[in-house]
């Protein structure tokens, strides 16, 4: 099995008749997926996604893939597209777009819409290209056929990218339900003729590859709501993904039948259950929506709430019921289903609001305790089953962390792919399909990006590094005034603590190490401003930390007269 090395360098220029595969997003992680291929020239994306952040990126709304390497080949882009309309295969589409606004979406009816909204805010206008599974379209130099495959999200499709240099399958998402809620079944006979044509490089789906067996049908859930249902004595309040139409579908269908009106709370939660209502994904019984506003009309018996915040995001609505910062009050008496998985790093938060919730009387049902919840990903069951089928001369994880990528790559490998036709990648690096081989040749920049309210791009490693300082030690600021022809103190020092635990008459003790360590430097000759500041910094730093074993940020700022 190929794995990146830490020394890979620019890969060299495609040779002609190649395709360059570069992942720059959603490899080592679950998100921010996307992918880029190159053939004479020309680019196709596939996925244009985001991450969400974690405790340790404090601040951070969202993380988009790294654009740089494709910066200055925007005329070359052939296309986007986008395989289904969860967040971590959309969400970055509108950052791109900002730089060039009309490269052509090409998606399913229900993703283009998801997207088409999203882009509103943005007040963008996208040109789209509606496709539907069987459809095959010319795009460039880049064949691509559609292939209906079933997912937490209607509408989702696997795309066959044909070349010159060969066949290229992208799954995007996907599992192998017998008993969908929409009877549509991800396309096994459509992907047994592909590999009999031959699927030179098979890029596969791999969140689920440590799972042995197989993924349960979504239709599973329904008794367990409706037992939830049944012995709920008042209101029920059901936090889900704001795209997961079939979790959604089913919880409408409980609350019609045990009469019950469903408001949904949220902005992205409203506009994309209109979406998929309007567009006739969601069947919705006449006067079982109602809004929000008139619940208090109601008794707490008749009231289903959905919500978003399933992931304990912090300004999702769940998350601010927990924290008694949201207009709906959860009171003693209350259900709460958490109807979704836990992505990996989100546990601490989701867990928090769960004892919030409970603390409050709530009864919380979630994964743990109920089967409120199946994956929307193929185990390793499926994933064997599928590669026996399609048979990949070449074989490409995608879509996880690295326990995920490690383990598909292990299935495919017991299907009967030789190892070293197997490639283990990461963001950036750069897979070259030649000649019925796919080998890494290089690597290119693929770093986080954070958006950070307005700013996209600003904040860096470095200024998280500094608020994750401020947030678990504190500051200390140092006003002073030094007469830089004797290198004497001829004002304050005025020394002040916030957040880190020490009280501001304790810093009487380091005056005279500060007195003493600038009057040297005076003595050296050494009277500049910043040096001044660094001895400050270095002075107070180690003080502090040789009495109270902490360390805080250390402002100092020096005025010279």
């Amino acid at each position: 099995m190929s794995h990146p090395h830490p020394e890979l360098g620019t890969p060299p220029k495609l040779p002609k008749g190649g395709l360059r595969v570069t992942p720059l997003g959603g490899l080592g992680e679950i998100g921010r997926n996307m992918t880029v291929f190159e053939y004479d020239g020309r680019l196709l994306i596939v996925d244009c996604g985001v991450l969400f952040p974690e405790e340790e990126q404090p601040g951070i709304d969202l993380i988009l893939p790294d654009f740089t390497s494709i910066k200055d080949r925007l005329d070359d882009i052939e296309g986007i597209v986008l395989t289904h309309g969860h967040e971590d295969h959309i969400g970055g589409v509108p950052f791109l777009l900002r730089l060039k606004q009309d490269i052509p979406l090409i998606g399913s009816k229900l993703t283009l819409a998801l997207i088409e909204a999203k882009l509103q805010e943005h007040r963008i206008r996208p040109y789209t290209l509606e496709v539907t599974e069987g459809h095959r379209e010319r795009v460039g130099p880049f064949d691509c056929e559609f292939v209906a495959v079933n997912h937490s999200i209607p509408d989702a499709l696997a795309v066959a990218i044909r070349t010159p240099a060969g066949m290229v399958v992208h799954t995007g998402d996907f599992k192998m339900d017998q008993l969908p809620l929409d009877r549509r079944l991800t396309d096994l006979p459509k992907f047994a003729k592909l590999g009999e044509e031959g699927i030179d490089l098979l890029l596969s789906d791999s969140t689920n590859a440590e799972v042995p067996g197989f993924v349960p049908p979504e239709r599973d859930i329904s008794n367990v709501l409706r037992t939830v249902f049944a012995n709920a004595q008042k209101r029920i309040i059901v936090a889900s993904f704001a795209s997961h139409v079939h979790r959604i579908q089913q919880i409408l269908d409980a609350a019609h039948e045990y009469g019950r009106r469903v408001a949904f709370v949220g902005r992205s939660m409203v506009r994309n259950m209109g979406i998929a209502r309007d567009l006739g994904y969601l069947k919705v019984p006449a006067g079982l929506v109602v809004d929000v506003k008139t619940l208090d009309d109601l008794p707490d018996h008749e009231v289903v709430l959905v919500c978003t915040g399933s992931q304990g995001e912090p300004m999702a609505a769940l998350s601010r019921m927990a924290n008694r910062d949201h207009q709906i009050r959860i009171v003693q008496g209350d259900t709460v289903i958490l109807a979704s998985s836990l992505i990996p790093g989100n546990e601490n938060a989701v867990y928090r609001v769960i004892n919030g919730l409970t603390r409050w009387g709530a009864n919380v049902i979630h994964k743990g305790n109920a089967k409120v919840h199946v994956s929307g990903h193929a185990s390793a069951g499926e994933l064997l089953y599928f590669y026996n089928i399609c048979k990949p001369k070449n074989l490409m994880p995608v879509h996880g962390e690295w326990r995920h990528l490690r383990a598909n790559a292990e299935l495919g490998a017991l299907t009967g792919v030789p190892k070293d036709h197997i490639v283990i990648a990461e963001d950036g690096v750069v897979v070259d399909l030649i000649d019925g081989r796919a080998k890494i040749v290089g690597k290119v920049q693929a770093g986080y990006v954070y958006v950070d309210g307005l700013s996209v791009g600003d904040v860096t490693e470095t200024h998280l590094k500094d608020r994750r300082i401020l947030g678990e030690e504190g500051f200390i600021s140092v006003f002073v005034v030094v007469d830089t022809a004797t290198g004497k103190i001829v004002g304050g020092p005025n020394i002040h603590a916030r957040g880190s635990g020490i009280d501001d008459s304790a810093f009487a003790a380091v005056v005279p190490r500060m007195e003493e360590a600038i009057a040297k430097s005076a003595q050296d000759g050494v009277l500049e401003t910043h040096q001044i500041q660094q001895l400050i910094r270095r002075t107070v730093g180690k003080w502090v930390s040789d009495t109270y074993r902490r360390r805080p940020m250390i402002l100092p700022v020096v005025v010279e007269v």
